[in-house]
């Protein structure tokens, strides 16, 4: 049924469809039996799936990842559809626009998207109300980035100021600094200045009184120089982990012709393109760390076999988005089955 449902959603331009779907969720959830039918079409039985890590406890290892629900408008309705924990963001310390739209796009023989949104949010104090008033009891992670016109120099203080505004709120953080989509961004990924943030997010989490986990998102493009020095950082700083991979520059063997592509433009690759780029990334730092990492897998997950490569070269959870475009609301709950067998 959604794979026909799907052929009319993907005649409409990808953001304004998106908007308008989510509201519908909405709508449907706020119905007196809309709660209960949701649950019953896609939710999880969750025995034998249960993990721990980094002091959570994630009653499924399928989370969705970040840029999917940005503002976190839809904790409620999206802890419906199965997900053991869901991730917002990327969220700035000051509201954005974004890039100018289009900035969302469909790549349908390859089961993938570009995008070049520029994280366009509300702000991390706006998303930090919405989660304080959150029904259910869902795992939110809190991906923080920094503004556009904030400088790389500067950039340590959006990073705090996103922390401090959502540590109240957010099960755990994710310091995004490898969007391809903000100018300038990736530098961050660099080994002194990366090394910089994450000792001062440390130094300020040690100062609460109960620290939250803190975890890396990194490119499926870096070197193997990078991914070491990556793998020193983590450990030199004692992060709780990283999340792998981010989209990708890169733009080759896609089956959708080369011209739509150029015409598309500037933007991170997702979907099942990114799949063995991320896998091999994540197999690198489980092997190089003596697994003595703990890493959330994104890139290219759409069934339980994608999943399970994912948790095979080393990752611990997984997360989707591409795949919940292309496969629909029961994503979850077939990977889940699937993982269980």
């Amino acid at each position: 049924m959604y794979n026909l449902i799907k052929n009319i959603l993907f005649r409409f331009p990808p953001e304004n469809i998106h908007h308008s779907v989510m509201r519908g969720m909405k709508t449907i959830y706020a119905l007196p039996l809309g709660k209960s039918l949701l649950k019953a079409f896609c939710g999880v039985k969750t025995k034998g799936l249960e993990r721990e890590l980094f002091g959570l406890h994630f009653p499924n290892p399928v989370g969705l990842a970040a840029g999917f629900d940005k503002d976190a408008r839809y904790i409620d309705e999206l802890s419906c559809l199965g997900f053991g924990f869901v991730e917002i963001g990327t969220v700035t310390p000051l509201p954005q626009s974004g890039n100018d739209q289009p900035r969302l796009f469909r790549l349908p023989a390859d089961k993938a998207l570009i995008n070049r949104m520029g994280f366009n949010n509300e702000g991390a104090v706006a998303a930090a109300k919405r989660l304080q008033h959150k029904k259910t009891n869902i795992i939110v992670g809190g991906n923080i980035g920094k503004n556009k016109n904030t400088s790389n120099e500067e950039a340590v203080s959006d990073y705090e100021k996103c922390f401090h505004a959502l540590y109240d709120v957010a099960d755990y953080f994710v310091v995004n600094v490898s969007s391809p989509n903000t100018p300038n961004l990736r530098a961050l990924q660099e080994k002194e200045p990366l090394k910089q943030l994450l000792y001062h997010l440390q130094l300020l989490n040690a100062q609460k009184l109960k620290p939250k986990p803190i975890l890396l998102k990194i490119a499926p493009d870096l070197t193997i120089e990078q991914l070491d020095d990556i793998i020193e950082i983590v450990q030199e700083t004692k992060l709780a982990g990283i999340v792998a991979t981010n989209t990708t520059i890169g733009r080759e063997d896609l089956k959708t012709s080369a011209t739509t592509v150029e015409n598309i433009g500037a933007g991170g690759l997702s979907g099942l393109p990114v799949k063995e780029k991320s896998t091999a990334v994540i197999r690198y730092i489980h092997t190089q760390s003596k697994g003595s990492i703990p890493i959330i897998a994104a890139g290219g997950i759409f069934t339980a076999a994608d999943a399970q490569e994912k948790l095979d070269a080393g990752a611990s959870l997984v997360q989707v988005y591409t795949g919940f475009i292309y496969e629909g609301p029961t994503i979850v709950k077939k990977i889940c089955a699937g993982l269980r067998k």
